[in-house]
């Protein structure tokens, strides 16, 4: 427990900064390998699965975060407007934390900082076969805001899956019970 709260503690999350794009990148290509087991993917020519960065260095609206535990790389958010619905604001498009920080509260501490640095409404979705994340993320978010979030399946258009809505605007500070 004690090195649960120790990792926890030293955790930094920042605004990914253009420094920080390479290790972004590996860090995703490891992402999409685990996301492998839930998504149709293929490596490329060059053995890599690939995502395309550049509208987060871009577009105003795209928030790259990235997650340090003792100065080292721990994981990375990726946040963008590319919401489902109309009078959303914020997408939680890719989040991963390495395994070896997985279970230690660095996921659920990162998330709360992002939340907390980007106030308005936020949806949350996981890939309908990606259990752990649909484990998680309720929890976390109920834990966030008092339990005052929806709860939304969409079946066609821009997203398919589970996803948690809520808007963290004026938002009173709730305990999170970490694991």
């Amino acid at each position: 427990m004690a090195d649960q709260q120790n990792t926890a503690l030293d955790l930094r999350v920042m605004r990914a900064t253009p420094s920080d794009r390479l290790p972004l990148q590996h860090m995703l290509e490891l992402y999409q390998h685990d996301l492998s087991d839930y998504w149709d993917m293929e490596l490329d020519e060059h053995g890599l699965y690939g995502y395309r960065l550049d509208a987060y260095w871009l577009n105003a609206n795209y928030h790259p975060f990235v997650f340090r535990v003792g100065g080292r790389y721990a994981g990375f958010a990726l946040v963008n407007d590319m919401v489902c619905r109309p009078d959303s604001h914020y997408w939680m498009a890719q989040y991963f934390v390495l395994r070896r920080y997985r279970g230690r509260g660095v996921a659920q501490r990162a998330a709360l900082q992002i939340f907390d640095t980007l106030p308005g409404r936020w949806e949350v979705a996981q890939v309908p076969r990606n259990l752990p994340a649909q484990a998680f993320w309720p929890k976390v978010i109920a834990g966030y805001t008092g339990n005052d979030f929806e709860v939304a399946r969409w079946q066609d258009g821009p997203w398919e899956g589970p996803m948690q809505c809520f808007d963290n605007r004026g938002r009173a500070s709730y305990p999170l019970a970490l694991d």
